[in-house]
């Protein structure tokens, strides 16, 4: 399909609208994971509706030492991506049409969960980030907008500011795409070389280690509850136990099976291993959080969690997350 390049929000006021709006916002360098973005935007805007893809580097969002000027540029290509997965506008406005004058004086604050894991690392990150989504959201008018999982803490704050500042939008989440080895697909990637690139795979597999893990308690804690409150049930979890402490004993001595700091500990030991490869993976954070806030969960815990990691592999910074659902205690 035809891909209408727009550079100005006048531009795209100017079209006629006959159905949903749905908008994918992007700093460009666009790649499957954007594509995924797209082609979701695509299914819920329908045949009769738009499709806008932005692309904005936005220098709030950078700080001191950041990849700002390294960031890659790539509009042409990126008209390419937007236009085969669907995207028929491609928004891509220049820093002053986003910010006329100069940097704004008034700026979203992010508050206390801004301030938290990413919000650590980053101080400023997610002011400069919900400024410009906010920014671009009054821009291009939309009905839906759409965001990555992979950005969880970002995707939580944009949920937050539209509830509690009363934005007219419907906020999608859409699942984290990855490559054949695991992954999470970032325009940071390119980044990594080989060698780089074989510690980065620790991330996802640190994830992947602690998925498996809460996958084990909760099939232990399922089991349990099916034994009679009685001795028996007592030496049943006592089996199950040395089962689980012969498998990963290093895990099961940091945490009692059942509990989050179990999912923690399986998945710092990969983390662990990694910080000793050549290069080293540089841990920046591993949490488990409660999506509402972004505050560490404790071992009586239920519902949905995410388990987010955080490193830098040479000068690349990378970060990824997955969601684990943890079920009522017994």
């Amino acid at each position: 399909m035809t891909t209408t390049l727009l550079r100005t929000a006048a531009e795209l006021h100017a079209r006629v609208r006959t159905g949903r709006r749905a908008v994918v916002m992007t700093m460009g360098a666009l790649h499957e994971g954007h594509a995924t973005l797209v082609r979701t935007a695509r299914r819920i805007a329908g045949p009769d509706g738009e499709v806008v893809v932005t692309v904005f580097v936005n220098p709030l969002q950078f700080g001191a030492g950041e990849d700002l000027d390294r960031y890659p540029r790539t509009l042409d290509a990126d008209l390419e991506v937007a236009g085969r997965a669907g995207a028929d506008v491609v928004f891509a406005p220049a820093v002053d049409e986003v910010y006329p004058g100069g940097e704004p004086q008034v700026r979203i604050t992010a508050g206390p969960m801004g301030e938290r894991l990413e919000g650590a690392s980053r101080p400023g990150h997610f002011d400069g980030m919900l400024t410009v989504v906010a920014k671009l959201l009054h821009l291009t008018r939309p009905d839906v907008a759409l965001y990555g999982q992979k950005d969880a803490q970002q995707l939580a704050l944009i949920r937050r500011m539209v509830r509690d500042l009363n934005f007219d939008v419907e906020i999608v989440g859409v699942p984290t795409v990855r490559e054949e080895d695991g992954l999470a697909l970032s325009s940071r990637n390119r980044y990594l070389s080989p060698k780089e690139r074989r510690t980065a795979l620790a991330l996802s597999q640190a994830l992947f280690a602690g998925a498996d893990r809460h996958a084990a308690q909760e099939a232990l804690r399922a089991r349990a509850r099916e034994v009679p409150a009685t001795r028996a049930r007592a030496e049943a979890l006592s089996a199950i136990g040395e089962s689980r402490a012969a498998a990963d004993a290093h895990a099961v001595a940091k945490a009692a099976p059942g509990s989050a700091a179990a999912v923690r500990a399986a998945a710092r030991l990969v983390l662990d291993e990694a910080a000793r490869l050549t290069p080293p993976l540089e841990l920046d954070y591993l949490a488990l959080v409660d999506p509402d806030d972004f505050t560490e969960i404790g071992d009586d815990f239920t519902g949905e969690a995410v388990l987010a990691v955080a490193a830098r592999v040479g000068a690349t910074r990378l970060i990824d997350n997955i969601t684990l659902t943890f079920g009522a205690a017994s």
